[in-house]
């Protein structure tokens, strides 16, 4: 990633992994999208939405291991939209993604938790290269809103 990527220069990059950068999704409570200090911004967790897909329900249970690996994909790719948000577009200013933190609604047997979070954290690596290598922490949890299967929220360095 060069210090001139656009937002759609990395629309483009999605697209060759089979995404597409969507309109930042609305805080559904009482709480902010982001917040800004300086040079880092910190991101509120996102969703596994994206248009009309929705990965909802427990992995060990109704959710796949696969599904839920893509939820985390798909997480990540709401947290680029309000970076872009954030940024007004201009994700040149991106110096790092500094930390991902993963929610994964399992059932209690379930302990494939960092497989499903990996879904964010290789494409955080495949669209951003060493820019994109971040600190994380992965927890499961009985629910999450909205019947989510995952939420991933996010810390970023920005110049």
């Amino acid at each position: 990633m060069t210090d001139e990527m656009t937002a759609a220069a990395l629309e483009r990059r999605l697209a060759g992994l089979g995404f597409h950068l969507p309109k930042p999704a609305a805080p559904v409570a009482n709480y902010v999208p982001f917040v800004s200090a300086g040079n880092v911004i910190v991101i509120s967790g996102q969703g596994p939405i994206l248009g009309e897909e929705r990965i909802l329900g427990k992995l060990g249970a109704e959710v796949a291991l696969e599904a839920g690996i893509r939820a985390a994909q798909l997480c990540f790719v709401n947290l680029l939209a309000q970076l872009g948000a954030a940024l007004d577009g201009e994700f040149g200013r991106l110096r790092r993604i500094m930390r991902l933190g993963g929610f994964i609604a399992a059932t209690a047997d379930f302990t494939d938790h960092a497989r499903v979070m990996n879904g964010a954290s290789d494409l955080a690596v495949a669209l951003f290269g060493e820019r994109g290598r971040h600190a994380r922490t992965t927890v499961g949890v009985p629910s999450l809103p909205l019947d989510f299967a995952v939420e991933v929220e996010g810390m970023f360095e920005i110049g």
